[in-house]
């Protein structure tokens, strides 16, 4: 009998880090179908961001575990599991619940971590990596010698995606703070400032007959713009509201008006399309496809990971404990990477 106890990091309310409370457990039983994952790396993605100021579309009601993704090893198996992924290195994307030092998920939701990668490098391309790769090869079908725009180019999302976009054989603007130019030039990418203003006039100027795709995560007025930007049979893929992490009133509504907007923009007969990406979009129809889908797809990131086309960018190391820190680093935009949690 393992005398380990579960240490959770649980988010009361709309809070400031610092009032992050630490709770302990035991570890939980697995049950039919069920494993445990000692956590080996988790990380701060923006939903969090989003949840602790409750501007996440669907979070669940406070106090909760936040913690989209995690990394780590087979603990315990249920009834109906193969016991021979004890010890095991595997993925698992949650959504809530990775902020702990053992977790219990569904074992079909686990995915395997190849060797050769680490918990931390895997960590920084879980949620990021399938939110990169589903949009590029699944919603956009991006193909060489196509021209992208990401926004935010240098943030966890954008920066797997320009990665993944040269990979495939695209031309790659990328919207970035300064700060991240110089290391989006090494790769290839041809970098716009979006704290100078006038982000569509230069857009116009290196794609003058527009861009095949853009992928915007802000929202707001800039899908507008990113729409007016695409080329005839191009595709804007918006996967979030991040300009509005900081407003208050309803966190459905900036989502709720994107889905407006391409519903509209898709009976116009012009030649582009718009859609909404969502990582989690199918699960409840049919969960078995959703999970197939995703294990693919992950491991054609770990993949990529391997080759060398995408290089894990790990900002920052700290422990469980320290959450309120790790969460106020990510929210402060002055790192490169992702903020990574360890036991």
């Amino acid at each position: 009998m393992s005398d380990e106890r579960l240490v959770q990091v649980v988010l009361p309310g709309i809070v400031a880090p610092e009032e992050l409370q630490i709770r302990h457990s035991s570890v939980p039983e697995p049950g039919p179908g069920q494993i445990v994952i000692a956590m080996e790396a988790t990380g701060v993605s923006f939903a969090e961001q989003q949840m602790r100021r409750g501007r996440y579309y669907d979070q669940p009601p406070f106090p909760f575990v936040p913690g989209y993704d995690l990394v780590g090893r087979v603990f315990s198996t249920g009834p109906g599991v193969d016991p021979g992924l004890a010890g095991r290195r595997v993925a698992a994307l949650v959504k809530v619940g990775g902020w702990a030092s053992h977790v219990l998920a569904d074992a079909a939701d686990a995915v395997e971590v190849p060797q050769g990668v680490t918990a931390a490098q895997a960590e920084t391309v879980v949620v990021n990596g399938i939110t990169a790769w589903q949009m590029l090869h699944r919603t956009a079908r991006v193909r060489a010698g196509q021209t992208v725009l990401v926004h935010g180019a240098g943030g966890g999302v954008g920066s797997v995606l320009v990665q993944l976009a040269l990979a495939a054989g695209a031309k790659v603007i990328g919207t970035a703070s300064p700060r991240h130019h110089d290391a989006l030039r090494e790769l290839g990418v041809t970098p716009v400032d979006y704290r100078a203003g006038a982000v569509t006039a230069r857009v116009r100027e290196l794609a003058p007959g527009g861009v095949d795709a853009v992928f915007d995560h802000l929202g707001g007025r800039s899908v507008v713009d990113s729409w007016h930007l695409l080329a005839h049979g191009g595709t804007l893929v918006a996967y979030g509201s991040a300009s509005t992490r900081d407003e208050t009133g309803s966190k459905q509504w900036p989502v709720l008006k994107i889905l407006a907007r391409t519903w509209l923009w898709n009976t116009l007969p012009n030649g582009r399309r718009a859609r909404f990406y969502n990582i989690w979009a199918g699960r409840a129809l049919n969960k078995d496809r959703f999970r197939a889908r995703l294990r693919s797809d992950l491991t054609e990131v770990f993949t990529a990971v391997q080759r060398g086309d995408v290089t894990a960018r790990i900002a920052a190391r700290l422990p469980l404990a320290r959450a309120a820190e790790a969460l106020r680093l990510a929210e402060s935009g002055t790192v490169t990477g992702k903020v990574v949690l360890t036991p």
